[in-house]
C-alpha cells in the first residue's frame, strides 16, 4: 500500500483533479492568441479550486477548512463563467459547454455538502 497524503483520502480532491485535466485538455485546442488571456485565466481558476480543496482539508480548525472550501467554490464558479464566452465566440460548442455543466454541478454540490458538514 502506498503512502497517501491527507487530502488524497477525500474523493472531492480527485474529482477536482479530473475536472482540471478536462479543462486543460479542452483549452489545449484554443487559438494561441488566447493563451495569455482566457486560457491562462481559466487554467489558473481550475487549478486554484483544487488546490484550495487540498489546502483546506489540511487545516486543523474547521473554520479554516471551511474558508478554503468557500474559496474553492468561488474558483469553480469562475471556471463556469469562463466557459460561456468561448462558447459564444465559437471556441467551444454548445455541446462541449453542456457536457461540462453536470460535472461542474456535481463538484459544486460536493463542495457545498463538504462545507455544510464543516460548518455544523
Amino acid at each position: 500500500m502506498s503512502f497517501q497524503l491527507p487530502f488524497e483520502k477525500y474523493e472531492i480532491c480527485h474529482f477536482a483533479v479530473d475536472l482540471s485535466v478536462d479543462i486543460y485538455t479542452l483549452t489545449k485546442e484554443w487559438p494561441s492568441e488566447k493563451k495569455f488571456g482566457m486560457i491562462s485565466q481559466i487554467r489558473r481558476a481550475i487549478i486554484s479550486g483544487g488546490a484550495n480543496i487540498a489546502e483546506g482539508t489540511s487545516r486543523f480548525s474547521e473554520k479554516e477548512k471551511a474558508r478554503f472550501i468557500e474559496i474553492s467554490y468561488g474558483s469553480l464558479m469562475e471556471v463556469a463563467h469562463f466557459l460561456y464566452t468561448p462558447q459564444r465566440v465559437g471556441m467551444i460548442t454548445e455541446i462541449e459547454l453542456q457536457e461540462r455543466k453536470p460535472v461542474m454541478g456535481k463538484l459544486s454540490n460536493r463542495i457545498n455538502a463538504f462545507h455544510k458538514r464543516l460548518k455544523s
